[in-house]
């Protein structure tokens, strides 16, 4: 990424180019840079030239520690900014339009300093990462999707058998109900017959 896209990239993150304050720190990165020389030769920092030609930090911490390589910076390179060689660990100047990975530094509640090294050193690169993450949420989509479907058959299929119960249940009671009146109409038949015959007796 250029160096604007990697300010751009820190600030959504919450945090900011990474400031160096002193030797450990520098050596720190250093040793964490140098564990990606396979995919960038360097890292953006938050050191920039502003236009009156000012080193300044691009968290405005104090500029009082610097760890250029031989030659920087150059006088000649007022809007250039400041890379973090992945192998040597020394500060240069570059075209701030230079694809680099960059360092992002985030100062956590406790003041506690949390380093990200990010390696979308080139835009097809983060171009792919972007395809990779869009086909997992797809993925994701179509997983729901196809939960959501198994769920609405389930209570479609539960709602079916419920009426069904209930359709069974209804029936019973009719033929319960038609029972018990066939079996009264039964009892009103033959105690007519009964008083009937008893009349015809006397």
């Amino acid at each position: 990424m250029s160096w604007a896209q990697s300010v751009t990239q820190c600030v959504q993150s919450g945090g900011t180019l990474a400031s160096v304050e002193d030797l450990a720190e520098s050596n720190f990165l250093a040793e964490h840079a140098d564990l990606y020389t396979t995919k960038t030769s360097g890292f953006w920092i938050g050191i920039h030239r502003n236009v009156y030609g000012q080193l300044l930090w691009q968290d405005n911490s104090a500029l009082d520690f610097v760890n250029w390589g031989e030659g920087q910076p150059s006088e000649g390179q007022l809007d250039y900014c400041v890379e973090l060689s992945a192998l040597s660990g020394y500060w240069s100047i570059l075209p701030c339009s230079s694809q680099r990975g960059f360092i992002c530094k985030k100062l956590k509640c406790n003041i506690t300093i949390s380093i990200t090294l990010n390696l979308f050193t080139d835009p097809q690169k983060g171009e792919a990462h972007g395809h990779m993450n869009m086909w997992i949420l797809l993925t994701l989509v179509l997983i729901i999707l196809i939960g959501m479907v198994f769920i609405i058959y389930f209570l479609f299929k539960i709602k079916t058998q419920r009426e069904t119960e209930r359709e069974v249940r209804r029936s019973s009671t009719v033929l319960e109900y038609s029972h018990v009146l066939t079996e009264r109409d039964d009892e009103y038949d033959s105690a007519n017959k009964k008083e009937k015959y008893e009349h015809s007796i006397v």
